[in-house]
């Protein structure tokens, strides 16, 4: 008599409700550790540290770099540095927990392995993957949880499938991301020049705005009851000032910017001329 049981070959897929956020601080950590990994290492690995959110979202806010080393068929993790540097962190702040890992490039064959481990630390851990050599003209930023392949009880490789990545940021951190971001910075824009390129931003945004709200009084695009709260709102918060007190509060601001950078300019004299005096004292 026949078996009716058959062997199923079948994905076990994550939950696909999971999303992330991740700050700009662990971006430039990244970048950071890459910039100073070893010569001959090709990539870098590290923790993510953050917390999950009510609806399901992975809050990423901290990182921390793991030494390795990796081959084509294995890979080994410094386990010890990386149970130190956790116990660490959470001594400064209790709530952030490991949420998943990060590497430089792409995901490679080494990555299952890695992801197994984290597996083992946290429950449905995200994969980060930053491309630090910019390959694409960019720095794209990705982010992957890992779908197991399994042929009955069996568990036979894992998959790893992009889900939704955020990038949170305010104003400051994204001027800071922006100048970062692009693959060659011949200098970092003084306060001026970055005060500049915002009201330069934000002359470009009030024209888009401009040209939506004449789109919808000439019928040339859909009105969006959203789009037309959020204006609305925008533009009560705004305070109602005068040409001339505008002026004035701008001048007063850009005085208080130049007074900042001339007495910074005096202390850096200041620390030069203290650190060579100490210097020659030593001599004498």
């Amino acid at each position: 008599m026949g078996s009716n049981e058959q062997t199923v070959l079948q994905f076990v897929p994550s939950p696909t409700s999971v999303s992330a956020r991740v700050h700009p601080l662990v971006i430039f950590n990244i970048c950071d550790f890459y910039v100073r990994r070893p010569d001959q290492a090709e990539r870098v690995i590290g923790t993510l540290l953050g917390s999950v959110l009510p609806d399901g979202t992975v809050d990423i806010r901290n990182s921390y770099a793991v030494p390795h080393n990796e081959s084509s068929d294995q890979v080994a993790l410094d386990i010890d540095y990386h149970h130190n540097m956790l116990s660490s962190h959470q001594k400064v702040n209790p709530k952030e927990v490991i949420v998943g890992w990060f590497s430089t490039g792409s995901v490679t064959g080494g990555s299952a392995l890695i992801h197994d481990f984290y597996s083992r630390e946290v429950s449905n851990p995200v994969h980060l993957t930053v491309d630090t050599e910019f390959r694409s003209g960019n720095a794209a930023i990705k982010a992957f949880v890992s779908l197991s392949l399994s042929l009955g009880d069996l568990q036979l490789a894992a998959q790893f499938q992009e889900i939704p990545l955020d990038l949170r940021m305010v104003e400051a951190e994204q001027i800071g991301f922006d100048v970062l971001k692009p693959t060659n910075v011949d200098k970092l824009p003084s306060d001026l020049e970055g005060m500049e390129a915002s009201m330069e931003r934000l002359l470009a945004l009030i024209d888009d705005v401009y040209k939506y709200v004449d789109d919808v009084v000439e019928g040339r695009a859909a009105p969006d009851n959203k789009i037309g709260r959020f204006i609305s709102n925008t533009v009560a918060s705004l305070p109602k000032l005068s040409p001339q007190a505008f002026d004035k509060l701008m001048n007063d601001s850009l005085q208080d910017q130049l007074l900042l950078l001339y007495l910074s300019s005096i202390t850096r004299t200041q620390l030069s001329l203290a650190e060579k005096l100490n210097t020659a004292a030593q001599i004498l």
